[in-house]
């Protein structure tokens, strides 16, 4: 096994290195290539796909940045003290990427995936080999929790293979997102963030039984602009949203006019670059469009990306600004909690799961967005020792932490799998409480997800049949 390791690594350490935009532009570039793309439009949409990506970055940690400063001065002024420090998603991806077995986990996943369209168990050519970390993380979790590197990769494909099927579940709501067609649009995700779709699912499924009349009083920035213009467009519900936090944090109305343009600009700026993963990816949609009719007997295939081609719908940013404070008065009465709310504090791992599921509806995001916060901060204080180990061992604690700090993030991607991980990793100590409730959390996480699968598939069929209508 340790040379598969050492092996994973002399093939993708090089590119890694190199970090996520530079190399999803060789990905998305060798890709289109290989299904026979001219090489300049491959090039082209390589570099469309790295500025977009780095676009992207930079308005988050524009909006990231100018929230968290107002949240900082709430807790400044409410005196808040909890223990773990809450750093964001880049230290836990620099940590993560730190493991040697980061890459075995990444060259496991890119077997899975190629086994998977060639036996028809998908469609979607996962190209999003970047974010792997985020299930490389929950097997490096359950390895320090106490399993060997066998038991950890089987709970890596198996979570694994099921992102996968989820992306191909997605795909039809996607493009209902985006307002394309099936056939004109091939983006889909295998992103960690939307394995919360099954729970999210269950309390969206309760709202259609039990409070179908909220949705009565909702509303989408798309419908609200047509009605009224510019106040409700993207500008407009930055705006909003600025206040009411400035406020919030007592902020002077100077700095809560700059938080409020702030957030107005990076909203338009969202859906603009949007726009650029649709072009990014045109060449190699065309490319396997055409591999598949001559070679697949028609066949589409999808493309895995990362989830920031949703990013130019108002609703997430919304929600996630909204669930922000949120999210801060939960962690001070959420009983087991040890963790701040600061680096993630802008719920970027919750609300893309909301959008899909709920296909926008605001009012529900919401609150079942701060129905689920509590596991992000659960997963968050679980994790902490394991973080903060690691982030030392691999020379990436942050700097101007006291050392005797635990580390973690809020809302990091995918708590129901950190929580699968401890429990596997302690059962494999042979803890006979730890082995129970391992099998009885996979046996609900399989299930779960098997009537969610299903759920969507039936929201499928109706994307259809509407389709044949028009």
């Amino acid at each position: 096994m340790s040379q598969i390791v050492d092996f994973a690594n002399s093939l993708f350490n090089p590119l890694i290195q190199l970090g996520a935009a530079p190399l999803m532009m060789i990905v998305l570039t060798v890709m289109a290539l290989i299904f026979k793309v001219k090489l300049s439009k491959a090039l082209e949409g390589g570099i469309k796909l790295a500025i977009a990506l780095t676009a992207i970055g930079a308005v988050i940690g524009i909006l990231t940045s100018q929230f968290q400063d107002a949240l900082n001065a709430f807790v400044t002024s409410t005196g808040i003290n909890l223990s773990i420090t809450d750093v964001g998603w880049a230290p836990l991806a620099t940590i993560t990427w730190g493991s040697p077995y980061t890459l075995y986990f990444l060259m496991v996943m890119v077997i899975v995936n190629i086994v998977m369209l060639g036996i028809n168990k998908t469609d979607t050519l996962d190209v999003d080999i970047f974010d792997i970390w985020h299930l490389a993380f929950v097997g490096l979790f359950a390895m320090f929790c106490g399993a060997n590197l066998f038991i950890a990769t089987a709970l890596v494909v198996f979570i694994g293979v099921m992102k996968i099927i989820n992306s191909d579940l997605m795909h039809p709501t996607f493009s209902y997102i985006l307002d394309r067609t099936p056939e004109t649009n091939p983006m889909t995700t295998t992103h960690m963030n939307y394995m919360m779709n099954p729970i999210v699912m269950v309390f969206d499924k309760i709202f259609d039984k039990v409070f179908p009349w909220v949705d009565k009083y909702d509303f989408d920035a798309a419908t609200l602009n047509k009605k009224i213009g510019f106040w409700g467009s993207k500008f407009a519900i930055g705006i909003y949203l600025g206040i009411f936090v400035g406020l919030l944090a007592h902020q002077s109305p100077k700095e809560i006019f700059m938080l409020s343009f702030t957030a107005g600009f990076c909203l338009e700026l969202f859906s603009l670059i949007g726009t650029w993963f649709i072009a990014a990816v045109e060449p190699l949609s065309q490319g396997i469009t055409n591999f598949a009719n001559s070679k697949l007997e028609g066949r589409r295939l999808n493309i895995g990306l990362d989830w920031p081609f949703i990013a130019g719908r108002a609703e997430m940013w919304a929600a996630a600004n909204v669930l922000a404070p949120i999210m801060l008065l939960e962690a001070l009465v959420l009983p087991g909690n040890k963790l701040l709310p600061l680096g993630g504090i802008i719920a970027m791992g919750v609300t893309p799961a909301l959008l899909v599921v709920t296909r926008g509806k605001i009012i529900r995001m919401i609150i079942i967005g701060a129905i689920e916060l509590p596991l992000f901060l659960w997963a968050g204080t679980l994790t902490a020792p394991f973080v903060t180990e690691t982030a030392k061992l691999v020379g990436a604690f942050p700097a101007g932490i006291d050392s005797t700090t635990l580390i973690s993030h809020t809302t990091m991607e995918g708590p129901i799998e950190k929580m699968l991980g401890y429990l596997v990793g302690n059962a494999s100590q042979g803890d006979i409480k730890f082995v129970i409730y391992a099998l009885l959390a996979l046996a609900a996480y399989t299930l779960i997800f098997m009537w969610y699968a299903h759920e969507m598939k039936k929201r499928n069929q109706i994307y259809q049949e509407q389709a044949k209508q028009k």
